[in-house]
């Protein structure tokens, strides 16, 4: 069964960035839209560019995801 979801993306979206509030606001706003958190984030230290990058990903919430 599709799943309407905004902007028709995919069920599953791993979210990527710099560990900031930009970041932050942007798992927010997934949330805000429907998505739910899926699993742990992640966090690894970019030594190219000096800074930690965090990752977390999110499913639509209609749909049904085996964990």
């Amino acid at each position: 069964m599709p799943y309407q979801t905004p902007e028709d993306r995919p069920i599953y979206r791993l979210l990527t960035g710099a560990d900031d509030r930009a970041f932050c606001e942007r798992v927010s706003e997934a949330l805000e839209q429907g998505w739910r958190l899926y699993g742990s984030p992640s966090l690894s230290w970019d030594t190219a560019e000096n800074c930690m990058k965090a990752a977390q990903a999110v499913v639509w919430h209609e749909a049904d995801v085996i964990r």
